[in-house]
């Protein structure tokens, strides 16, 4: 599941709560989901407490509840909202990219986890692994369906271009994002082949083999 590319991780910070000084508006849910997502990443979803993520948001523990609900929420609004943002920050790279390879090496960069523990990626699988109803499945559903498209609308891009084969876009997708999540999990897994060999630069090089163009005699 998508990331977003940044350094290294770093010891969570824990904020002071000023009572007087609550944040508001979007400054506080943003504060409020980057600690929930730091919160589940390390401890999980079995023991987490809404008082966990106050704590490390230097928020209220009713200033919480006030952006979540209540815990059976939690999982799916902090998903929503951690994938809204790393679109966001994607949209904005790929904006500035010069041509479709540009813009498919920023969405492999995006897809994979930046290290080990990634927490974005972590909470993907804190989520997929929980009891969905069919509301919850939904919003799965759309969350995976956004980065096939976005996948799709690059490739379409360079097929246009004259910058890449014409190949299924549908099925090239399906096994494109099959790689990547697969890359995925080895990387959040530790598995030692990839201590010196970059998973970006594989899954890239495997993916621009397949829609290299094919020159004419």
């Amino acid at each position: 599941m998508p990331t977003s590319e940044t350094g290294p991780p770093q010891p969570a910070a824990r904020v002071p709560i000023d009572r007087k000084r609550q944040p508001s508006g979007d400054e506080a849910r943003g504060r409020a989901m980057r600690a929930a997502i730091s919160v589940i990443a390390e401890k999980g979803t079995a023991a987490l407490r809404m008082s966990d993520i106050a704590e490390r948001a230097g928020m209220s523990t009713g200033h919480i509840l006030y952006h979540f609900g209540k815990k059976d929420r939690l999982l799916l609004e902090v998903l929503a909202w951690s994938q809204a943002d790393l679109w966001d920050q994607f949209q904005r790279s790929v904006d500035q990219a010069a041509s479709p390879a540009e813009k498919l090496d920023l969405f492999v960069r995006f897809y994979l986890p930046r290290h080990q523990g990634d927490e974005r990626y972590a909470l993907w699988t804190q989520v997929l692994a929980q009891h969905h109803d069919e509301a919850g499945r939904q919003i799965l559903t759309e969350l995976l369906d956004g980065w096939d498209e976005r996948l799709e609308a690059i490739l379409r891009e360079g097929q246009d271009l004259g910058h890449f084969t014409d190949v299924d876009l549908p099925e090239f997708t399906i096994r494109a994002v099959a790689m990547l999540s697969g890359l995925s999990e080895d990387v959040m897994f530790g598995r030692s082949r990839w201590q010196h060999t970059s998973p970006h630069a594989f899954a890239l090089s495997a993916l621009e083999r397949e829609l290299r163009p094919t020159t004419q005699d």
